[in-house]
C-alpha cells in the first residue's frame, strides 16, 4: 500500500469513528440547557430531525412569525437562549417582524437558517438563499453561514455566546442542509461571561448626583425586569423617596405599580415627558432609553434646571442619548454598587398617585371596565403578555402588575407577538396561568399561535378585546391632520369571528357582551385547565 493509499484509508477510518455535525450540536445545546428546538420546517431543515433524540422537544409553530414568537416568550420567560430552526429565505423572510421584535427586546435566540446543499449552491437552486447572513440584518447581533461543514458547532457555539452577552439578542447561523451528516470534531461549552459591571468612576458620578439631588425620579425600562433588578430597584427607589415612572413603550414592568413611590407611565411624546418630570432636579433613566419617543417632539428633552443620568446595558443607547451622564452596563449589577453607597440624608416621600375613578358597567363595555374586572378576578402572580395598542392606556390605569417577571409585551411596536409569545412564556414558566391579551388586529398578525396553544394543553387565557377596527390608528390619526370623525380608509374590521378561529384550531373560546356577565364569565376561563379564547365586546 503507498503512502496516499495510506493517508486515505487513515482519514476514512477516522470520519468512522468522529461524530457528525448533528451529534455534536445536540450535545453542545445539552451543555447549554437547551432542550427545547422551536421551528417550521422546510427540506433543508429536515437533515436536523434524522434519529431526533428523546430528550428533546420540537415545538412546531404554523408560520414562522408564530415560531420566533414562541422562541422569544420562552426565552425571556428561561433567560436562556432559545433555540429556532428556519427555513432559507422565505422562513427567514416570513418571520422577520418578530425578529425584529426579538432584538428591540433584548432576547437572546439563536436562530438557524437552513440553505441548500453546498454542491449545488453555484446553481442558484430552489429555494436557497443568495445572500443568507444579509437578509437578517440589521436585526441580529451576529450572522454567519460556515464556510466548512466542520465549522457549523464552533459558529453555533460562538452564537450562543453573543446571543447572551449583554445587551443579548438574536443571531443566525446558515446551515447548508448536507452539513450535518459530515464528520467534525467534538466541541465541549465554555464558561463565558454574559454580565458587564459599569465603569465605577461614571457609577459614582451617578451615585454622587443621586445623593445631592433634592427631587430625584427614576424612569424605569425593560432592562429591570430582564436583568432581574426588580427588588434592588425597589430598594434604590425606597432609600432615595424617588417617584417612580415606567419609561415609554417598555416591554416589560420594572416596578411594582401599587407602590406608593409608583408614579405613572410615561407617553412617547417629548413634550408631555418633560411636562410630567416637571419639578425634578434629577431625571435617573434606569434600563431605559431616555427617551423613546413616537411623535415629533421640540424642546428640552428633560425639564429646565434638571440633571439626566442613565443606567444602561446598550452602549448603542447610551451614546445617543442626548444629555447627561450615562453608565453602560448590567442594570442588576450596577444597582448594587449604587446600594453599597453610604445612604443619603431622609427626604420628604413624593406625593402621592391620584386615585383612578372606578370604570362603571355600561351596555356596551369599555376598556378600562374590562381591566378593572380582570384585576379583581386574576391572580397577581399569573402573568399578563399584552398586544393592545388602543387599550394600553385603559390597561396601565386599571390593570396594575405588581410582581416580576408578570407582564411582557414587544419594545418594537410590531403587531403579531403577543399570542406567539404567550406560548412561549407558558412553556418556559409551566404550572403558571398566562393571560394573552389583545386587540381584534393584533391577533391576526399570527392567529396561528392558538393551535400550538391547543396542542400544547397549556394553561393560557386569550382575551380579546373586540371593537372591529384598528383603533389605534383611528385615534392617533388628528396627529397627522385628519379632522374629528373623518374617514380612515383600512381600519375598520367587521366580521371577524375568533370563536370559529378558535375552534377551527382545537382551542375552546366562549364570547361575552354583557358586563353582568363578564366577571364570571373570566374567573370560569381563568379557572380552565387547557388553552381558551374569550372574545369580548368593547367600545
Amino acid at each position: 500500500m503507498n503512502h496516499s493509499h495510506e493517508d486515505t484509508h487513515r482519514v476514512a477510518t477516522d470520519a468512522k469513528h468522529r461524530p457528525t455535525v448533528r451529534e455534536v450540536v445536540l450535545d453542545l445545546l445539552r451543555g447549554f440547557q437547551i432542550n427545547t428546538i422551536f421551528g417550521n420546517p422546510g427540506s433543508t431543515e429536515l437533515p436536523l430531525f434524522l434519529d431526533f433524540p428523546s430528550d428533546f422537544r420540537y415545538i412546531l409553530g404554523l408560520q414562522e412569525a408564530v415560531v420566533v414568537g414562541m422562541a422569544d416568550g420562552y426565552a425571556q420567560a428561561t433567560h436562556n437562549a432559545a433555540f429556532v430552526n428556519l427555513h432559507s429565505a422565505a422562513g427567514v423572510g416570513h418571520a422577520m417582524g418578530n425578529i425584529f421584535t426579538a432584538h428591540k427586546n433584548r432576547t437572546p435566540m439563536v436562530i438557524t437558517a437552513g440553505q441548500q446543499a453546498r454542491s449545488i449552491l453555484p446553481f442558484d437552486p430552489f429555494l436557497f438563499s443568495g445572500q443568507a447572513t444579509e437578509l437578517p440584518k440589521p436585526y441580529v447581533k451576529w450572522s454567519i453561514e460556515p464556510a466548512r461543514a466542520e465549522d457549523v458547532p464552533l459558529a453555533i457555539a460562538r452564537a450562543y455566546y453573543i446571543a447572551m452577552q449583554q445587551p443579548r439578542g438574536p443571531v443566525l447561523v446558515s446551515i447548508p442542509a448536507d452539513d450535518w451528516d459530515k464528520p467534525c470534531e467534538p466541541l465541549q461549552p465554555r464558561m463565558v461571561s454574559t454580565e458587564t459591571r459599569p465603569e465605577p468612576r461614571v457609577l459614582d458620578a451617578i451615585g454622587s448626583a443621586l445623593d445631592a439631588a433634592k427631587r430625584p425620579v427614576f424612569v424605569v425600562g425593560a432592562a429591570v425586569d430582564r436583568d432581574r433588578a426588580w427588588d434592588d430597584v425597589v430598594q434604590l427607589a425606597e432609600r432615595h423617596n424617588a417617584a417612580v415612572w415606567i419609561a415609554p413603550m417598555s416591554g416589560r414592568c420594572g416596578f411594582p405599580q401599587n407602590h406608593p413611590l409608583f408614579a405613572g407611565v410615561l407617553p412617547a411624546m417629548r413634550e408631555k415627558i418633560v411636562s410630567l418630570l416637571s419639578g425634578h432636579d434629577l431625571v435617573f433613566a434606569l434600563g431605559a432609553a431616555a427617551f423613546t419617543y413616537h411623535v415629533e417632539g421640540f424642546g428640552p428633552h428633560v425639564p429646565p434646571g434638571a440633571q439626566l443620568v442613565q443606567l444602561i446595558e446598550d452602549p448603542g443607547t447610551a451614546a445617543w442619548t442626548p444629555e447627561g451622564t450615562s453608565a453602560v452596563g448590567g442594570i442588576r449589577l450596577g444597582v448594587l454598587d449604587l446600594l453599597a453607597r453610604p445612604a443619603p440624608a431622609p427626604r420628604a416621600l413624593p406625593a402621592p398617585r391620584a386615585a383612578r375613578p372606578r370604570a362603571e358597567p355600561s351596555a356596551l363595555m369599555s376598556v378600562p371596565f374590562v381591566m378593572q374586572t380582570l384585576a379583581e378576578v386574576r391572580d397577581a402572580a399569573s402573568i399578563v403578555v399584552e398586544e393592545a395598542p388602543s387599550s394600553r392606556a385603559a390597561m396601565q390605569a386599571y390593570l396594575p402588575i405588581v410582581q416580576s417577571e408578570t407582564f411582557y409585551t414587544m419594545c418594537s411596536g410590531g403587531l403579531g407577538y403577543a399570542m406567539p409569545a404567550a406560548v412561549g412564556v407558558a412553556l418556559g414558566k409551566p404550572g403558571q396561568k398566562v393571560i394573552g391579551l389583545l386587540g381584534d388586529g393584533s391577533a391576526m398578525y399570527s392567529i396561528q399561535a392558538l393551535w400550538s396553544a391547543a396542542q400544547l394543553k397549556l394553561p393560557i387565557t386569550f382575551i380579546i378585546l373586540k371593537n372591529r377596527r384598528y383603533a389605534a390608528l383611528q385615534e392617533f390619526a388628528p396627529t397627522f391632520g385628519f379632522t374629528e370623525g373623518a374617514k380612515l380608509e383600512g381600519t375598520d374590521l367587521p366580521d371577524l369571528d375568533f370563536l370559529a378561529l378558535a375552534h377551527g384550531q382545537g382551542c375552546d373560546a366562549v364570547h361575552v357582551s354583557d358586563a353582568a356577565q363578564l366577571h364570571q364569565v373570566l374567573r370560569d376561563a381563568l379557572a380552565h385547565p387547557r388553552a381558551i379564547l374569550v372574545e369580548v365586546d368593547v367600545a
